[in-house]
């Protein structure tokens, strides 16, 4: 995706972005009247009594200014209130939600749509056809407002719900790994180890990979004739001593300025962002989990909804790497050895080598800070014992071995923490099924 395609979607994204193009649009129709005025017939105009639209922009002026300001102090409270009771990182998927800005700027639309009218109407620079094109402009309007109220009022039944939260950040995470699963390398060739004449760039400042610009980084490779190697995923922490990448020329060093041009290629910013990080989505639900398990929450009830969307999720991430394993092995199998497949089945940029994701990393932001926080409560380490059963037999190998050294963990940590013996009885009873290799089990 070019740089500027992807700034301009996370622009898109914002909140004013959308209120200020259904702004120009109520402008521009108010507006329109003027224009198209002229081409009414008049006996249409002594027809339809049009002169009743003064009353009716008055109205629709002075209730949207109230709905618009209630909406956006109710989203901004549940906002808020989502930031406490699940986590700040989830905030963002809502003030990015859909409904929420088209609601928002429906309203905001519609009262500058009937200010302008009343406004240019008082001029009177209509005359008899144009304030019969702003009549019918006007019933589209109300017909719109209406329609979106009704969306709105449904809307506002489950926003900052955590159930609503869960369900987000969930949508956000099987995206975006749906995403790496196509292409678990985005196209790269495997990064198996750093040449030792590599040079090594870091960035201008520490933060966390947003963003990384491949085909910048291939024309960039092919133009010093080198090999880069991309130490950095997206969602990784990178500052002075963790550097991006690392460059191997064939015959020389790395210039200032290609450095500088490398550097460019990647988008650094405080924090995370769920594009391109399939890692993100696990991370914010492992820390709604974290959270219920608190003292000052202590809702097992939640952290166990959050396990089942992770289980979910894994369950889709194996069976995509598994797909994408079967499409790489088959291309490799018609090339020489498999040269050109460094771990995807296309490697489109050839001079890059991208570090793999391992499913034990996976499980370990999904799964290590709620098993740790959560090992004391007998209710939710039994259902994370289940989870990892699922999660053992599925048809990935690795997400099995992983499943089953992640499960071990959290049961010797449970062990550890349940100190009433009838309840280490019945969680030891519910793990028999799993064939654990429990070190506490005594």
């Amino acid at each position: 995706m070019n740089h500027w395609v992807w700034l301009f979607g996370k622009i898109a994204r914002r909140l004013w972005f959308r209120a200020s193009l259904y702004c120009l649009a109520g402008i521009s129709a108010a507006l329109a009247a003027i224009l198209l005025g002229p081409y009414i017939p008049a006996s249409l105009t002594t027809k339809l009594g049009a002169d009743a639209v003064g009353s009716i922009l008055t109205i629709i002026a002075s209730s949207m200014l109230a709905v618009t300001t209630f909406s956006l102090s109710t989203l901004v409270s549940a906002t808020a209130s989502a930031a406490g009771s699940a986590t700040p990182r989830a905030t963002t998927l809502m003030l990015e939600d859909e409904t929420a800005q088209r609601a928002l700027a429906t309203f905001l639309g519609a009262f500058l749509f009937a200010l302008v009218g009343l406004i240019t109407l008082h001029t009177g620079a209509y005359g008899d056809g144009g304030r019969l094109v702003l009549f019918a402009a006007t019933l589209v309007m109300i017909a719109l407002v209406v329609l979106t109220l009704l969306r709105w009022i449904d809307y506002l039944a489950r926003l900052g719900r955590m159930g609503e939260t869960i369900a987000r950040v969930e949508a956000v995470a099987e995206r975006e790994i749906d995403a790496y699963c196509k292409a678990p390398l985005n196209g790269c060739r495997l990064l198996t180890t750093v040449p030792a004449q590599a040079v090594f760039v870091e960035p201008e400042k520490p933060g966390y990979v947003q963003r990384i610009d491949f085909t910048t980084l291939q024309g960039l490779a092919e133009n010093m004739d080198a090999r880069v190697f991309i130490l950095r995923r997206p969602g990784g922490l990178t500052g002075p001593g963790l550097p991006l990448l690392a460059v191997a020329c064939e015959s020389r060093g790395l210039f200032d300025d290609q450095a500088e041009a490398l550097r460019k290629a990647f988008v650094v910013d405080r924090q995370r962002d769920f594009a391109q990080d399939p890692r993100f989505g696990l991370v914010v639900l492992a820390e709604i989990g974290i959270r219920a398990h608190s003292p000052a929450v202590n809702d097992p009830g939640t952290s166990i909804d959050v396990a089942n969307a992770q289980l979910r999720l894994h369950v889709r991430l194996a069976e995509g790497e598994l797909k994408a394993q079967i499409k790489a092995e088959a291309a490799a199998g018609e090339t020489d050895g498999g040269a050109t497949t460094g771990g995807d089945a296309t490697v489109s940029f050839p001079r890059l080598h991208l570090p793999p994701i391992t499913p034990a990393d996976f499980f370990e932001d999904s799964f290590l800070g709620m098993a740790r926080d959560g090992a004391g409560a007998l209710e939710f380490a039994v259902r994370l014992q289940k989870i990892f059963h699922v999660l053992m037999h599925v048809d990935h190998p690795a997400t099995r071995v992983a499943a089953r050294q992640m499960a071990e963990e959290a049961a010797e940590r449970s062990l550890a923490a349940l100190t009433f013996a009838a309840d280490r009885q019945r969680f030891l009873t519910a793990c028999k099924t799993l064939d654990l290799k429990i070190t506490g089990a005594d």
